[in-house]
């Protein structure tokens, strides 16, 4: 691992190394990703680029339907700071879906260190820099997400690891957990209650 990788770092257009690294965690390696982990994110990225291209409809009243931690709508991105109720990682903008709708990153990347920190399972692709968690304002948009990676899959002929919904019942937060890894994709799709 090296500690003096430049986490300002474009990985693609709309998403940096920082945004796919964040975490509230304190670990002694500081979840800094190796270059074997950054070529992951980049394919990962590549993905949510083209999901943050597909056209999304606007909710009611104009709004993302996002809050941030103190309140504030998505159209003040830069001063959000909320978190996952699993990691606790903060919840960073990447810029707008189709009509300017923000894709906020809720965990991306996670050091061995900071997978056991958070609760993470042993397995997780998120410690290969090939998983991200994507916030939802609710359900309907979780299934408009999916439904367009799906699609994605589709048009390009390529499989991912894995999609799914993701639903806090004690908090009511959804999220879709993506993950598409260099080979050996399963295509697995599920919705998930934790």
């Amino acid at each position: 691992m090296n500690k003096y990788i430049d986490k300002t770092l474009k990985l693609t257009e709309h998403f940096s190394l920082s945004e796919m690294c964040t975490t509230s965690v304190q670990t002694a390696d500081h979840n800094f990703p190796s270059q074997e982990v950054i070529t992951n994110l980049k394919r990962l990225c590549r993905w949510l680029e083209a999901l943050r291209a597909y056209p999304q409809p606007l909710p009611k009243g104009g709004e993302s339907g996002l809050q941030g931690g103190s309140g504030e709508s998505s159209s003040k991105v830069n001063s959000i700071e909320n978190t996952n109720p699993r990691s606790g990682n903060a919840l960073l903008p990447s810029g707008g879906v189709g009509g300017g709708l923000p894709i906020y990153i809720n965990s991306g990347y996670r050091s061995p260190a900071v997978n056991k920190a958070v609760g993470g399972v042993a397995t997780s692709n998120h410690l290969t820099g090939c998983a991200a968690d994507i916030r939802c304002s609710g359900l309907e948009q979780a299934f408009v997400y999916a439904y367009h990676l799906l699609m994605i899959s589709r048009d390009w002929k390529e499989d991912f690891d894995e999609l799914l919904l993701e639903h806090n019942s004690r908090t009511g937060n959804y999220w879709i957990h993506f993950a598409v890894r260099a080979s050996g994709n399963r295509r697995k799709v599920a919705f998930k209650r934790v």
